[in-house]
């Protein structure tokens, strides 16, 4: 398909006459020659605007013990006023100064409650209309929900009964939720929360200086300190005192009844923990000196334990500045890290230490060692366990604990069961597996709250088994199971397991002993309700009765296909049709959509990674709009890049890419359903950078859509996605997979788009100014549309509508009226 200059030219003209011809229903059609490309917001097809516009399906959250439902409205997208409000973008983080929060969060609209037992769902009463409600949380004795009400002026701390409904404001407008996290924490006793409030005594907010009061220096003294690409760090003096002003936190104990008490001294915190008594603060705050290079998160930082009045009981660390750490996947900082306490103690803290020196390519028998501190934590601390992988974290039960570990190298995770009361016993493995494998993932263990309201791990009363939940991947898609899994044995016993026609997966265990669970169901045309299941009489009770969504695409085709690479890598992809599509009828244009991922297992990159009878939902990115334009579309398709044994998957990335989509193509024009001459590619973020690829090192697809991608891989020297070797270890991958290196080789029409505040590692805008420039440069076919304030997801309802917009105009002009040749 790689054409002259002249053919091109032709090509265009041809298209252009029959768009003419075709008609649009669009507002405006995109410019041409020297026309104003500057047209202000569009807005799609009614079919696909329509479904933008429809109902948010709520959230649900489930007590522990099994006898409240809370239904949490969801309003629609944000309007472009909201999304471009100001901000401050300081250390990685993006800060509302009006509100002292989080900028571009989500909300709820309304809260719901419902009784498991039976009964209809009633509204919370209280809570403003229209609020934005953020971070339901069940009190430990589940009486009670705390939650915060973001206003125009700050964030009010809410409360409500479960017995009333009756909702009230615990504080004015003054929590402090600029650094990640939740704002409070419940105490354990239920009867108050610990809060974070904005410092009263920060003083003004400052002020840039018109003056500069002197260069900005950094300086490395002969120490490797390779660092991958982050966004909005801290640039100057000025950006300091702003994340000073902003951080600065104090915190408060506030009772049910609004009585507030201050704990402490102010500081910029970054976690607090309640211990389970209640009697204890497991406090983490950044110190100086800050760091031009990398996010908040490396910053140094002291980790304390506090009285519950404040005091300072025992300094645990202080962390340096972490530039250092390696770029190697599952490196970590030196010193201690993770600190918590034991969900199943009054007040024990546990936590990790790298033995390795954080280094994951240094060789070494024991990369971390685990452990635990009692209160009042002057005794010398007991070691719970070492681990042969990385550290990733240590699952409570009642005298029991299960300590997992990762190493990314060899896709491995293992599971030790270990005694805590007898830590020199020597642990046993119960899991060793390859995580790719999601045929023989046994899944996630189920968990339930003891006496403290922290959550232990379920298990039987001789507590010989533990409860796991798994999405159950099979060769016929993936069905959900619940199993019970033997400590002693080993191995799993599954109590049920979804069947078809229906995907149904479990929630959580509401009663062990009269095996009820919470179940999520769905199938091809009925959208997702949560049901009581009695496992021992299957008896099903409905919760919720959400409506379909987009009731207009009922009866839309869907088909999970099954083929293969030409070097014998099984593949899958979900086709759709539009529902007036019948067998026999002319190929349709077509739309392929995918994200690369990478495999060290052929035989895993083939396994199938979804279901057929998922339903099927539109999101905002989906490609499912264009079903309404009479369009098939191919999505989720697998573009596996395996690199088994000792070969990395990225030193033949671009072979494998090609030779996935060609599998792909010729399998949908195989079975008549597609015009091999209309298929576009598109994707998002790493889906975005395999479409450019796609485009410059093959002739396969008349157009492409590239939305948020990165293009030119030396801009990101230091490692990307997942490859973990730098620009000078491997400069031939980095030129090759990097689809800037072969603009000129792009002859396809090619559409960028990219928020003009993405703040994804790596996708800078300059990723799509750049591959644009070059892209004009060599006289391809191409447009760059940057929508404003947007990040690497586009929020507001303006932008996403122009973005579908752009999409289908691209699409109807060079893919469904290409001209024949």
């Amino acid at each position: 398909m790689s054409l002259t200059k002249a053919k091109a030219a032709k090509r265009f003209a041809s298209s252009l006459l029959c768009l003419l011809l075709a008609g649009s229903t669009a507002p405006v059609a995109l410019a041409q020659g020297n026309q104003d490309t500057n047209i202000g917001y569009q807005r799609p097809p009614e079919a696909m605007a329509a479904i933008i516009e429809a109902p948010a399906t709520p959230a649900v959250s489930i007590s522990a013990k099994g006898d409240w439902m809370l239904i949490l409205e969801r309003p629609g997208y944000p309007g472009i006023d909201e999304v471009a409000a100001p901000e401050s973008r300081l250390a990685g983080l993006r800060i509302n100064p009006a509100t002292n929060g989080a900028s571009r969060a989500a909300y709820f609209s309304a809260i719901k409650l419902k009784p498991l037992q039976g009964g209809e769902p009633a509204e919370i009463k209280g809570i403003p209309q229209q609020a934005k409600i953020g971070y339901v949380t069940w009190s430990p004795d589940e009486q009670h929900i705390a939650f915060t009400v973001t206003t125009g002026k700050g964030i009010e701390l809410w409360t409500a009964a479960l017995d009333t409904r009756q909702a009230r404001k615990l504080t004015d407008a003054v929590l402090n939720n600029a650094y990640s996290g939740s704002p409070f924490a419940w105490m354990s006793d239920s009867k108050g929360l610990l809060v974070k409030f904005i410092d009263a005594q920060r003083g003004q907010m400052p002020q840039p200086s018109p003056v500069p009061a002197g260069p900005i220096v950094q300086q490395n003294m002969a120490k490797a300190k390779p660092s991958r690409t982050y966004q909005d760090l801290l640039k100057n003096r000025y950006d300091e005192a702003l994340f000073d002003y902003y951080m600065q936190t104090q915190l408060k104990l506030v009772t049910l009844d609004g009585a507030q008490q201050a704990v402490g001294k102010p500081g910029i915190v970054k976690s607090m923990e309640v211990s389970p008594d209640g009697q204890y603060l497991l406090v983490e705050t950044i110190q100086k000196p800050y760091s031009y290079l990398v996010p908040h998160y490396y910053f140094p930082y002291t980790v304390e334990v506090w009285s519950r009045d404040g005091k300072v009981v025992k300094q645990l660390a202080q962390l340096p500045l972490a530039e250092d750490i390696p770029i190697a996947f599952d490196a970590v900082a030196k010193g201690p890290r993770s600190y918590s306490w034991r969900p199943d103690k009054p007040a024990t803290l546990y936590w990790a230490e790298a033995q390795d020196g954080g280094d994951a390519n240094k060789e070494a028998a024991v990369r971390d060692h685990v452990y635990m501190l009692d209160a009042p934590f002057a005794a010398k601390p007991v070691k719970l366990a070492a681990t042969k992988y990385r550290y990733n974290g240590v699952l409570w039960g009642e005298k029991i604990a299960i300590v997992q570990e990762r190493w990314w190298k060899t896709r491995t995770e293992r599971s030790m069961l270990v005694e805590p009361a007898r830590p020199a016993k020597a642990p046993v493995v119960l899991i060793e597996r390859a995580y790719e494998d999601n045929y023989n993932d046994p899944g996630t263990p189920v968990f339930t709250k003891n006496k403290y309201g922290r959550y232990v791990l379920l298990t039987d009363k001789p507590g010989q088994n533990i409860y796991m939940i798994s999405e159950g991947g099979s060769p016929e898609g993936n069905r959900p199971f619940v199993s019970a899994f033997s400590l002693q044995h080993r191995k799993a016993q599954i109590l049920w397991r979804s069947q078809a026609p229906y995907y149904e997966r479990p929630v959580d265990i509401i009663d062990l002993n009269s095996g009820k669970i919470v179940t999520r169901r769905e199938s091809e045309n009925d959208p997702p309700n949560y049901f009581v299941r009695n496992l021992k009489t299957q008896q099903l009770q409905q919760l919720t009765n959400f409506p379909h969504p987009t009731p207009q695409l009922q009866g839309l085709q869907k088909e999970m296909l099954q083929y293969e690479r030409a070097d014998g890598v099984k593949l899958t992809a979900m086709l759709y049709l539009p529902k007036e599509y019948k067998k026999g009828d002319k190929p349709l244009p077509l739309l392929m959509w995918a994200y690369p991922r990478e495999f060290k297992n052929a035989d895993a990159a083939g396994q199938v990674k979804s279901s057929p009878y998922e339903f099927t939902r539109i999101s905002s990115g989906s490609p499912l709009f264009w079903l309404t334009q009479g369009y098939a579309v191919l999505d989720r398709t697998d573009m596996p890049i395996v690199g088994e044994g000792d070969a990395q998957p990225n030193d033949t990335y671009v072979t494998q890419l090609v030779a996935s989509a060609q599998a792909a193509i010729d399998k949908v024009v195989g079975m008549g359903v597609a015009d091999a001459r209309r298929i576009a590619v598109g994707g998002h973020s790493y889906g975005a950078f395999m479409t450019a690829n796609l485009l410059a090192h093959s002739d396969l697809f008349a157009a492409g859509i590239a939305r948020s991608g990165a293009y030119n891989r030396t801009l990101t020297p230091f490692g990307f996605q997942q490859e973990e070797r730098s620009y000078w270890e491997a400069p031939a991958v980095y030129f090759q997979m990097s689809p800037f290196s072969y603009a000129d080789k792009v002859k396809e029409p090619l559409l960028l788009i990219h928020g003009e505040a993405d703040n994804n590692p790596g996708t800078f805008p300059m990723q799509s100014e750049r591959f644009y420039n070059a892209l004009k440069g060599h006289g391809a076919t191409t447009r760059l549309v940057f929508l404003p304030a947007e990040s690497h997801g586009y929020s507001a309802k303006e932008s996403i509508l122009h973005m579908l917009w752009e999409m289908d105009q691209w699409l109807d002009r060079y893919v469904k009226n290409r001209p024949l040749q």
